[in-house]
Formats: structure tokens, C-alpha cells, sequence
């Protein structure tokens, strides 16, 4: 058993943890508001600080809602690095948020000037997976570290791919979302299409299930729009905030992405009408709006 922490505990970021306490590791836990009562059982023992919870455990994950909340969590006041400083060399910090691949490896070095170990690690998978266990895990960094670490990641998820050096796991969670994004637009227009046409969406979409157009998307996301439950496993803000990654990534790069693009319009539609909080599969509502018509009635 190792002493272990987790730091934002989320949609996400709390069923991941659970499965590391109800694994019988001590797990020292620290979130912005008070820690869930139903993660305090077992080992688990809720600290007052990232500091504190760095200063206490071995290795040291972190699931958070973008790049400045991961820096300041690090590097800010009573932050990760503080407790490092603290606490001696030989430990490792886990960063499971999706966030700048660029800012993650200038991250990683100031962690490995502290004498520890870090690895990126975003997820896919959402709120199902997070709660199943079954998360993608995309890592980025050392071999050795990712070793070490491999057996905790498989509490959480089932696809753990070493990609490369810290940045890579980012990068490839970047890419991710890219994939993800068109598919949602995709499966939104084709649906729009067929209701506005007088085709139920219902039947269209079962339909298509059985064809090459068949995906994960279009079976989750796709039943999400006919059904309109848009509670969010994974919100549009979040999506727009990692397509922002791919833009500007992009950018620096000297590559163009017009269908990312696209997408990332398309979410700030929704954005703009006050749907930032709603799950990504609401992507269609933006569609829906320019259309006139909606894909089903609730």
C-alpha cells in the first residue's frame, strides 16, 4: 500500500479517487470547497492544503479544470511545490487535468529541479468512465516513473498508453478532443438533417448504428440529443477550453485545423447562449438554433 494524494475532487476527479481509497491506499485528499464525505473512509484523510497533502504522500495526483488552476495549485501560495520543498526528494507528481502541452513540460521541470518525478496524464471518458474505472489514460514522461506509477493508473482506467516525455500525454489528449469534437458536430448535423427532413431521429440514428457510420459518438452523444439529457458528464466549457489548446497549439505550430475550428464556433454559440455548463453532446443545440428546429422534443 502506498501514501498517496489526489488534489480536485470533481465530476471527475472524486470517483478516481474513490478507487484508489477503496483499494486500502492511504490517500490524502485536497479540493477547493471540503472534501466529500464519501471519500473519507478507509485510509482517506483530508488535508487544509496542496502543500500538506505533497508534504504527506508518496506520489501525488492532481485532476483540475484548466492550465492556471494547475499552476496555481503548483506553484502558488501553500501549493504542491511548497510541500515538495518541504518534504526531500523521490517523489512523484501526477497531473490527470487536460491542460497546455506547452506549459506542462515548463511545469515538469520546475517539479524536477524539486528533486521529483512528474508525468502528464490527461483521461478520456467522462463521468462514466471516471466512475468505472474505465478512463483512456494518455501518459507523458519517464519510463521508469511510469512504471511505478502503471499499477494506481489501472485502479482508474483500462487504456494506459505511454505515449512519450512529459507534454506528449497532453498533446495526445489534445488530439483527443479534436477527434471527439467533429464527431459530436457530425453526428449533430446528421441528425438535425434527418428530423428537419421528417425522418425520426430515433430510427435514423438505429439505423446508422449498423452501418460504417457506427461509432461511440453517435451511439452516447447521439442518444443524448434525441433524448435531451444534457446533464453534463463532460461539460462544453471544458471542451471549448481544450479546443482553445488545439488553436492555439496550431497556431504555434504553423498548422491549420479549419474544422476545429468549426467546432469551437460551434461551441461558443452555445456558450454565448448560456449552455457552457451543459455535457458536450449539447453541441447540437448551437446547430439547432441556427436551424430553427430542434432534433426531438424533450
Amino acid at each position: 500500500m502506498s501514501k498517496l494524494g489526489f488534489i480536485g475532487l470533481g465530476i471527475m476527479g472524486a470517483p478516481m479517487a474513490g478507487h484508489l481509497v477503496n483499494a486500502g491506499h492511504e490517500v490524502f485528499l485536497a479540493t477547493r470547497s471540503a472534501v466529500p464525505a464519501a471519500l473519507l473512509t478507509g485510509k482517506a484523510v483530508a488535508c487544509a492544503s496542496a502543500a500538506e497533502v505533497a508534504e504527506k504522500a508518496d506520489i501525488i495526483f492532481m485532476m483540475l479544470p484548466d492550465t492556471p488552476d494547475v499552476q496555481k495549485v503548483l506553484f502558488g501560495d501553500k501549493g504542491v511545490a511548497a510541500g515538495l520543498a518541504k518534504a526531500g526528494k523521490g517523489k512523484v507528481v501526477v497531473d490527470m487535468s487536460s491542460i497546455s502541452p506547452m506549459d506542462t513540460k515548463e511545469f515538469a521541470q520546475k517539479i524536477n529541479a524539486l528533486g521529483a518525478d512528474y508525468l502528464d496524464a490527461p483521461v478520456s471518458g467522462g463521468e462514466v468512465g471516471a466512475k468505472a474505472a474505465s478512463l483512456t489514460i494518455m501518459v507523458g514522461g519517464p519510463e521508469a516513473t511510469f512504471e511505478r506509477v502503471k499499477p494506481l493508473f489501472e485502479l482508474m482506467g483500462k487504456n494506459i498508453t505511454l505515449v512519450g516525455a512529459n507534454g506528449d500525454g497532453q498533446t495526445c489528449k489534445v488530439a483527443n478532443q479534436i477527434i471527439v469534437a467533429l464527431n459530436i458536430a457530425a453526428v449533430g448535423e446528421a441528425l438535425l438533417f434527418a428530423s428537419k427532413a421528417g425522418a425520426d431521429p430515433a430510427k435514423v440514428r438505429q439505423a446508422l448504428m449498423g452501418g460504417f457510420a457506427a461509432s461511440r459518438i453517435l451511439e452516447v452523444h447521439g442518444e443524448r440529443m434525441i433524448k435531451r439529457t444534457f446533464n453534463p458528464g463532460f461539460r462544453i466549457g471544458l471542451h471549448q477550453k481544450d479546443l482553445g489548446l488545439a488553436l492555439s497549439g496550431a497556431r504555434a505550430l504553423g498548422v491549420a485545423l479549419p474544422q476545429t475550428a468549426s467546432a469551437a464556433q460551434l461551441m461558443q454559440v452555445c456558450s454565448a447562449n448560456g449552455m457552457q455548463d451543459l455535457d458536450h453532446s449539447a453541441l447540437v443545440r448551437g446547430l439547432e438554433l441556427m436551424a430553427g428546429h430542434e432534433v426531438a422534443k424533450a
